[in-house]
């Protein structure tokens, strides 16, 4: 009788524990709050530092920051593959034209420096990329995200896959949303995450399309002209520095005026205005232009998910001591 007992716990314990065991067979469980709390422990305080120094000196950094974590993460998962160099045997996913207008990747690499210097071959540049965008969030007026880290880097680039992996700026909403779906973020979240727009700047490559030869109907007129001043002809040259702001009103803070914009009809790019006309994602867009304290907390859930999709840990991948190549082996 005490062995089908034991028999019985035994089993019932096994019950528990085996989604423990699923978690840690893919990785996902080993990500915790402060990792490096034994190993680097000022490695939190040193990104900070480093994010808030480059903000005041390059207000736009913390903008590449939130995009950095965005194209790294959607791209096979959050593992620095975006910030590697073409080299022999790589091909660099910066090279894609889903990359196109990414910039301030040199500044990865003062962050790095400063926690090689710190702490050699601890911090993984995947860390680097989510926390540096958790800083950055906060520097642009956003919410605190707590992040946790244990991130490991790839030794390989996914550039043959990216524009898989990424919507282009004139996809369907609906393939936008099934595109973020595939990684766990559900409409609410897709329409809170592409709140990202509310900062920084669209170049005028992928916005004439609205504009030329006839303007889009669906885009406010007078907001139209003054984009057409901003990008005055519809074949703009990809090296010039042609563009207009998501946010007229705050370009640089991170707030809900982008889908007051929306409901405004003055969208700039085809999928930011589909939001505001797609019964799926209207009823949000709604309610966050209404309320800003409801967009930050479903940008807050949305960022965090991104941020810890497909990560490799423990033993996988490496710590690079350079982001922008693999270590010699």
């Amino acid at each position: 009788m005490a062995f089908y007992k034991h028999h019985a716990f035994s089993s019932f314990l096994m019950f528990l524990l085996f989604p423990l065991l699923l978690q840690f067979q893919f990785g996902k469980s080993e990500l915790q709050l402060n990792y490096y709390s034994n190993s680097c422990p000022k490695a939190e305080e040193v990104i900070k530092q480093e994010v808030t120094k480059l903000y005041h000196e390059h207000g736009n950094t913390a903008v590449s920051w939130l995009r950095n974590l965005f194209h790294d993460c959607v791209v096979q998962g959050c593992d620095a593959s975006l910030l590697l160099e073409s080299v022999t045997g790589i091909e660099s996913e910066k090279a894609s034209g889903r990359s196109f207008g990414m910039r301030n990747f040199k500044y990865v690499n003062t962050i790095k420096k400063a926690l090689e210097d710190e702490c050699p071959s601890t911090v993984s540049c995947a860390d680097v990329v989510a926390l540096s965008a958790r800083d950055g969030i906060v520097m642009l007026g956003g919410p605190r995200i707590e992040m946790k880290t244990g991130r490991k880097d790839s030794k390989e680039s996914y550039a043959s896959v990216v524009e898989e992996f990424i919507p282009n700026h004139n996809d369907s909403i609906s393939s936008v949303l099934s595109r973020f779906q595939s990684i766990g973020i559900d409409a609410e979240g897709t329409v809170a995450i592409l709140g990202a727009h509310s900062v920084g700047r669209v170049h005028c490559v992928n916005l004439v399309d609205r504009l030329y030869p006839t303007v889009d109907p669906t885009l406010d007129p007078d907001h139209a002209e003054y984009l057409k001043g901003r990008c005055p002809t519809p074949t703009p040259d990809p090296k010039a520095v042609l563009y207009a702001r998501n946010d007229r009103e705050t370009p640089m803070l991170l707030d809900n005026y982008y889908y007051k914009n929306l409901l405004s009809h003055k969208g700039l790019l085809t999928v930011d205005q589909e939001l505001a006309s797609d019964p799926a994602t209207l009823p949000f867009v709604e309610k966050m232009a209404a309320d800003n304290g409801y967009f930050s907390e479903q940008f807050s859930r949305a960022v965090l998910l991104l941020s810890e999709n497909n990560p490799l840990t423990g033993d996988q991948g490496e710590v690079r001591k350079d982001c922008r190549y693999v270590n010699a082996s």
